[in-house]
């Protein structure tokens, strides 16, 4: 039998959204366009067209949501602000109805008991800054910091947690090499550029912010890999290599560490140039941070392509199209992604053991399965139940081997429009019926508010 286990106290149990994901009313409130909303529409981009623009009408809906939070004994609630909601343009005085919004969801979260955590940019860079050139140029960087320090003013009174960016690993490759995310763009040096500035434009918010309210805590979050190759064939460990210096060191070495690591200047100057890389620009990504958040969902093993290999190449990864991902048996989700709580383990022990990191917290950590309301008016994702199961017990391992994790956000929060794959693709703990909007906690929900009631999982 699997012993009980139980996590330190203090320990914040909490769920993730992302405002493009949930908010709908992208017309409303003096919102202005975002990059997801142009992708969304074009045709193509997303899986039956589906868009944000209703997603799950949180932005009507907020107190209902927060209702929910409250049923699932969450004490902590990571969510995105939307910049185009907040500075329709990009930039320029807040947009008054904007912060008037989150006034009221923040008001709301502090009267049920749970502690607000923002997160300033989680992907719907506002259009008319992608129209002056979006992340690949400098000057969205210092747009990006004068956002942060305007909303920080507003909110800081009543939100203690300001994470920056959510996974600028996305933002950059998926946006700007792939194109499978807004804006859509496949140019691999303009990649490698948007990755830079997006490191930029976290330092630059953190010393705005830190420097009006030292006394509040700062950080960023990244969605990590643990990554090795399938052989040690010498070829196959140099993939391993090249992936995990895009997918890990590209973010973790110039914040944590100060600069980038050599072989991955190496690797992506040729492609990208070196123009955008400024004297200085290290010292500001690297300022001291309060925490690391850390998205996990599961775990790379590469290796180089072989010549009789049918395999798709990752257009994500600039330079690498002669690496494939390989599987290795594991179950999948819906996603199609391996199931492998040891990967969580391993990241959060190689970040502690390898850097001088902050105390971190599993930011998102969540599986897709396709639910459905049964007869009986539940939903039965035991799938889900096992996956967190697995996942927690992986995250207490590292804790007892000396971790410093202080908490754990579950993906997601309620089904929601879920980027290119719209609502195909089901994360929550609470199920949405998009038609109608009625949301119906799933067995999963109701497992984690006994978790997180008892701060530990039974037997």
């Amino acid at each position: 039998m699997t012993d009980a286990i139980t996590f330190p106290e203090g320990f914040a149990w909490g769920t993730a959204t992302a405002s493009y994901q949930i908010e709908g009313a992208v017309a409303e409130g003096g919102r202005g366009r975002s990059i997801w909303d142009t992708f969304a529409h074009t045709p193509g981009r997303t899986r039956s067209g589906d868009t944000g623009d209703v997603a799950c009408d949180h932005y009507h809906r907020y107190a209902d949501d927060v209702a929910l939070m409250r049923e699932l004994n969450v004490d902590t609630y990571r969510f995105s602000l939307a910049w185009p909601r907040l500075q329709p343009n990009g930039r320029g005085e807040l947009n008054p109805e904007g912060v008037a919004f989150y006034d009221r969801l923040v008001d709301e979260l502090l009267t049920a008991g749970i502690r607000p955590w923002v997160t300033l940019y989680h992907w719907d860079l506002p259009q008319a800054l992608e129209d002056a050139g979006g992340w690949p140029v400098r000057d969205t960087a210092l747009r990006f910091a004068d956002y942060a320090a305007a909303v920080h003013a507003r909110l800081a009174d009543r939100v203690a947690d300001w994470t920056t960016l959510n996974e600028p690993w996305c933002s950059a490759f998926l946006g700007y090499a792939s194109g499978h995310h807004a804006p859509g763009i496949q140019d691999p040096a303009a990649a490698v550029r948007a990755a830079h500035h997006l490191m930029l434009g976290h330092g630059l918010a953190v010393e705005a912010m830190r420097s009006a309210r030292p006394d509040l805590r700062y950080g960023i979050t990244l969605n990590l890999y643990p990554t090795e190759a399938a052989t040690d064939d010498p070829a196959d460990l140099d993939a391993a290599r090249r992936v995990d210096g895009q997918s890990n060191r590209l973010y973790l070495d110039p914040i944590l560490a100060g600069r980038y690591p050599d072989d991955l200047l190496a690797d992506l100057v040729p492609i990208a140039g070196g123009e955008h890389l400024r004297d200085g620009d290290d010292k500001q990504i690297a300022l001291p941070l309060d925490v690391l958040g850390v998205n996990y969902y599961s775990r790379h093993v590469v290796r180089a392509a072989r010549p009789d290999s049918d395999y798709t190449p990752n257009d994500a990864w600039v330079g690498a199209a002669d690496i494939e991902k390989i599987r290795t048996g594991k179950p999948v989700t819906a996603m199609g992604w391996e199931i492998d709580d040891q990967g969580l383990y391993d990241i959060l022990t190689r970040v502690a053991r390898d850097y001088a990191a902050p105390p971190m917290y599993v930011t998102e950590n969540g599986a897709a399965y396709p639910d459905a309301v049964g007869p009986d008016g539940r939903v039965h994702d035991q799938q889900r139940i096992d996956y967190l199961d697995g996942h927690f017990r992986a995250a207490h391992r590292a804790i007892a081997d000396g971790v410093d994790l202080r908490g754990y956000f579950v993906w997601s929060l309620m089904d929601n429009f879920e980027w290119a794959w719209g609502y195909d693709r089901r994360f929550g703990i609470v199920h949405v019926d998009s038609a109608t909007q009625q949301r119906t906690i799933k067995d999963s929900g109701r497992w984690f508010a006994e978790v997180a009631r008892r701060n530990g999982l039974p037997a």
